[in-house]
C-alpha cells in the first residue's frame, strides 16, 4: 500500500523531557505473508522498550533468573540523567509496548482455520523486533504474537494488559514459591509479610493480581504498599485488607525506614520494588528480615545489582529480577480481567495526538492509574 499513517514514538525522556515524543507520518505496511496487519485502537504509554522478550517465552513460562540483562534498557540511562522524574521513580511510567487493535488484513499464507481471524480484537505481545513506535497500522509476522480479547474487555483496557499488567503478573508469581516456603517455616498464626513499593500503573497492578493469586492464603498473607505520592496513597487505600504506607521523601531515611516496619509489624518477608532507584531498593532491604527477597524488574537489574549484590548477601537476603512474562500468561491474564477476577487499576484515555502533553503528565505523577493513547474510536 502507498498511503501514510500517523506514527507516534515516545524515547526516554531525558532531563528535561523535551524531544522524548515524535509524531510523523509513515507508509501503511504491507502485510507480511504469515502475518497479519493490525488497526491500532489504542496503545498504552510507554516508552521504547530496547529490549524485548525473546522468542523462547512465548511457550514457556517466563521466570525470575539469577542472571540480569547484557543490554541496559532506558530505565538506567533516565536514572542517570534524569532523577527528578517521579513518574519515572514510582513506575507511572516504564518501557514497554501496550497495543490493542482489530486485525485488517492477514497475510496470503495464513490458512484459514487459523484462530485469528479478519475483524478479530487482538492485543500484541512484545515479542523481539517489536515496532519501535504506535502507528495507525502495524504488522506482525506471525499470528503467534497476537492475543484474541472478547467483546467484554474495552480495548482500553486491554492495551494495558501486555507489558505493565503482565510483568506485574510474572513478578506476582514468581514471589509465589518463596512465600509457600516462608510459610511452612512460620507458626499456624503467623503471616507472610508482602512489601509493595510504587503506585504508579506497575504496583496497582501487582496489587490486584497479589490479592487474587493470594485469595486462598488470605488469612496467612499480608500486603502492605509503600506509596510515593498522596494520589497513589488514596488509590492503594482502595483495595480491602491492605495496609498503606507513604514514602514521604522530605523525611530522614531513618524514619521512612522505621514507619514501613511499624505499618508491616515489623520487617517484612518479601519486596516487590518498581521503584528505579538505588535509594528506593536500599529502602527495600533495610526493610526486608534475614532470609528475604526482593523482586526487581529485570530492566533496572543491571545497575542496581552491583550497587547491592554483595550488601544482601552479607545480610543473607537475594535480589532477584523478574522478566516480562509469557505469551501464555498474557493469554491467562486476558481470561482473568474478562472474568472479572482481576480489577484493572483505574486508567484514562488521551487522543493519541496528546502524546507529549501525557508523557510529560506521566514524568510528574501527575495522572492517576494508567494513560492510554487513543489512536481510532471503536469501541
Amino acid at each position: 500500500m502507498n498511503k501514510l499513517c500517523r506514527q507516534v514514538s515516545i524515547e526516554s525522556p531525558g532531563p528535561t523531557i523535551k524531544d522524548c515524543v515524535f509524531s510523523f507520518e509513515v507508509p501503511v505496511p504491507d502485510v507480511p505473508p504469515d502475518g497479519a496487519r493490525i488497526r491500532v485502537v489504542c496503545a498504552g504509554a510507554c516508552y521504547r522498550l530496547r529490549r524485548s522478550p525473546s522468542v523462547s517465552s512465548l511457550s514457556s513460562q517466563s521466570s525470575v533468573t539469577s542472571e540480569y540483562s547484557q543490554e541496559i534498557c532506558a530505565h538506567a540511562n533516565i536514572q542517570s540523567q534524569s532523577p527528578a522524574h517521579h513518574g519515572v521513580r514510582d513506575g507511572a511510567l516504564f518501557p514497554g509496548y501496550e497495543v490493542a487493535g482489530i486485525v485488517e488484513s492477514l497475510g496470503t499464507d495464513v490458512k484459514e482455520n487459523e484462530n485469528i481471524k479478519e475483524g478479530d480484537r487482538v492485543v500484541l505481545y512484545p515479542y523481539e523486533g517489536v515496532p519501535h513506535g504506535y502507528a495507525e497500522f502495524i504488522i506482525v509476522p506471525d499470528l503467534q504474537y497476537l492475543v484474541k480479547i472478547p467483546e467484554s474487555i474495552p480495548l482500553s483496557i486491554a492495551a494495558m494488559l501486555p507489558t505493565g499488567a503482565l510483568l506485574a503478573m510474572n513478578t506476582v508469581f514468581s514471589t509465589h514459591q518463596h512465600v509457600e516456603n516462608i510459610l511452612k517455616t512460620k507458626g499456624e498464626n503467623e503471616t507472610c509479610k508482602i512489601l509493595i513499593v510504587g503506585t504508579g500503573g506497575l504496583a496497582l497492578w501487582a496489587l490486584r493480581i497479589a490479592a487474587h493469586n493470594f485469595s486462598g492464603l488470605r488469612d496467612r498473607v499480608s500486603i502492605t504498599v509503600a506509596s510515593l505520592k498522596d494520589e497513589g496513597f488514596l488509590l492503594a487505600q482502595e483495595c480491602a485488607r491492605v495496609n498503606v504506607v507513604q514514602w514521604n521523601e522530605d523525611l530522614y531515611e531513618k524514619q521512612l525506614i522505621e514507619r514501613t516496619k511499624d505499618a508491616c509489624s515489623g520487617e517484612v518477608d518479601v519486596v516487590i520494588d518498581f521503584g528505579t532507584t538505588s535509594r528506593s531498593l536500599h529502602r527495600s532491604l533495610q526493610c526486608l528480615s534475614k532470609g528475604g527477597v526482593v523482586f526487581i524488574s529485570s530492566e533496572v537489574a543491571e545497575k542496581l545489582l552491583p550497587k547491592f549484590s554483595r550488601r544482601a548477601e552479607e545480610r543473607q537476603q537475594m535480589i532477584k529480577p523478574v522478566d516480562m512474562g509469557s505469551i501464555d500468561q498474557l493469554k491467562e491474564l486476558v481470561q482473568l480481567v474478562a472474568k472479572k477476577e482481576i480489577e484493572p487499576p483505574p486508567h484514562t484515555v488521551f487522543p493519541a495526538e496528546e502524546a507529549s502533553e501525557v508523557i510529560r503528565r506521566l514524568c510528574q505523577s501527575d495522572i492517576q492509574g494508567r494513560a492510554i493513547l487513543r489512536f481510532q474510536a471503536v469501541d
